[in-house]
């Protein structure tokens, strides 16, 4: 509805007041002001000016604290709660109101749907029964809000991301610095939910500027209690170097390391899979480049 005032900021006469409310009104209709909300008494026949809403108890309400959301200008919202028969609720800093986003707009998977404290961009919508709704951003207004990114400080950083895309081809995200960035399907383990805010590591980067990103954690990250264990070891020695090796005597193993052979030997193998360690009769020691990064 053009005339609808919901969602915009009026100035409206102050008509009315009981214990809990004060009473004003604009073209009519009759809106409710949380009576601890202004600063001052309000008066018969003043003004008050405010932005105006549905509650959650279905009344027309106005409030002085004017939200940044607006039907031209994007936010982001923080997800309270999910109902799947109308989608998820998103608090944009309105008192008794949570925006919600309607699951037409959410993925056909309910398990790639945002949970709560996952964060969303989204602006005001009205439809035709003067409801207010949330409606999220699209590519174009991620694009236009990126910030451009400094090869050099970004390589192999580690960064915070918010989900925003979710296609076949990969997952689209925003790193909380501005800049956009792109998971393919191999460089995670499972597919993340819409507006999940997680950790992401880049890779490298894209022909259109994205960042090329992975969540999945880097080799050192994934080895394992006991190859942590004997890379630790192997960081104490001046010279990186531990006499044993996956011949090396049980017990010799069990005295030293406390582990079993078959542990160590899985661990060495994972060190050399990972490209941390090598190996040769009777010793292992530190990669060269592992080397050179403990000493930093």
């Amino acid at each position: 509805m053009e005339n609808s005032i919901m969602g915009t900021v009026v100035t409206a006469k102050v008509t009315d007041e009981n214990d809990d409310a004060y009473f004003v009104q604009v073209n009519g209709q009759t809106l409710w002001v949380d009576k601890q909300e202004p600063e001052k008494p309000l008066h018969i026949g003043g003004q008050y000016e405010g932005f105006v809403y549905e509650n959650e108890n279905h009344q027309a309400q106005m409030t002085r604290h004017i939200p940044e959301i607006s039907f031209e200008n994007y936010v982001w919202g923080t997800v309270v709660r999910t109902r799947h028969d109308l989608g998820v609720f998103v608090d944009v800093g309105l008192p008794n109101k949570d925006l919600v986003v309607s699951l037409d707009e959410l993925p056909t998977l309910s398990r790639l749907w945002p949970k709560k404290d996952d964060r969303l961009l989204v602006k005001l919508a009205r439809d035709n029964k003067e409801r207010l709704w949330g409606t999220l951003a699209d590519q174009t207004v991620f694009t236009d809000m990126a910030t451009p990114y400094d090869r050099d400080q970004v390589k192999n950083a580690d960064t915070q991301v918010t989900v925003f895309r979710l296609k076949m081809a990969g997952t689209s995200v925003i790193t909380d610095d501005g800049h956009l960035g792109f998971v393919h399907p191999s460089e995670r383990d499972q597919e993340p939910r819409l507006g999940q805010h997680m950790k992401a590591r880049v890779i490298g980067h894209l022909r259109d500027g994205e960042l090329n990103l992975s969540l999945k954690p880097r080799g050192y990250e994934e080895i394992g209690d006991d190859a942590q264990m004997l890379l630790a070891a192997l960081q104490h020695q001046a010279d990186h170097t531990l006499p044993f090796w996956d011949k090396s005597d049980p017990e010799d193993i069990r005295t030293y390391f406390n582990i079993s052979k078959g542990q160590f030997k899985r661990a060495v193998g994972n060190l050399l899979k990972q490209r941390l360690i090598t190996q040769q009769p009777g010793e292992i020691k530190l990669t060269e480049v592992n080397d050179d990064e403990t000493d930093d």
